[in-house]
């Protein structure tokens, strides 16, 4: 191993130790040991395209959990405040799939804020406010999300690239 690089938990592939990347790995920890879900629910750096009049910005999603193929869960890893990053990462909670996901979290590792995505609210601030795989099951199942409006979706890729532009370390 090199010594400025840590070894990503979900896939095991080496990454450079730059800015909330040992964050990014406790929250990854703490999704399969404490909410029970499975190294291969977590996609990492998942791409994000958006076209805006006409020309493509693209950025990655730091997390995306969820069971099998339905995703329930967008999470923004940071070193630094979580309150700056809750409306970037509601946006990308509703872009990087058609509907949107119904979770979206920032968190620094240890703290976590939890975003319901169709409101915009904040429904916890603590880890155990997060739904385990379970409890996330049941929520797939019972109140599918539904799609954003046009409108809505061209608001919301502004809102992104406003705030996803503001990060060197994306």
């Amino acid at each position: 191993m090199h010594p400025d690089h840590i070894t990503d938990y979900i896939s095991g592939v080496q990454l450079p130790d730059t800015g909330a990347e040992a964050n990014r790995q406790a929250v990854e920890k703490a999704l399969v040991e404490r909410k029970g879900y499975q190294k291969s629910d977590i996609r990492v750096n998942i791409p994000l395209t958006i076209d805006i009049a006409g020309e493509n910005y693209t950025s990655t999603v730091d997390l995306v959990a969820g069971i099998g193929t339905a995703a329930i869960l967008a999470v923004k890893c940071v070193a630094g405040s979580l309150g700056a990053c809750e409306r970037e990462i509601l946006a990308a909670a509703r872009l990087v799939r058609n509907p949107p996901l119904p979770l979206a979290a920032v968190s620094n590792g240890p703290n976590i804020v939890v975003l319901d995505t169709a409101t915009g609210k904040i429904i916890g601030r603590d880890w155990n406010d997060l739904p385990d795989r379970n409890a996330a099951r049941k929520m797939l199942e019972s109140h599918p999300p539904t799609p954003l409006t046009t409108h809505r979706t061209e608001k919301e890729k502004l809102i992104f690239r406003t705030y996803d532009s503001v990060y060197v370390n994306r």
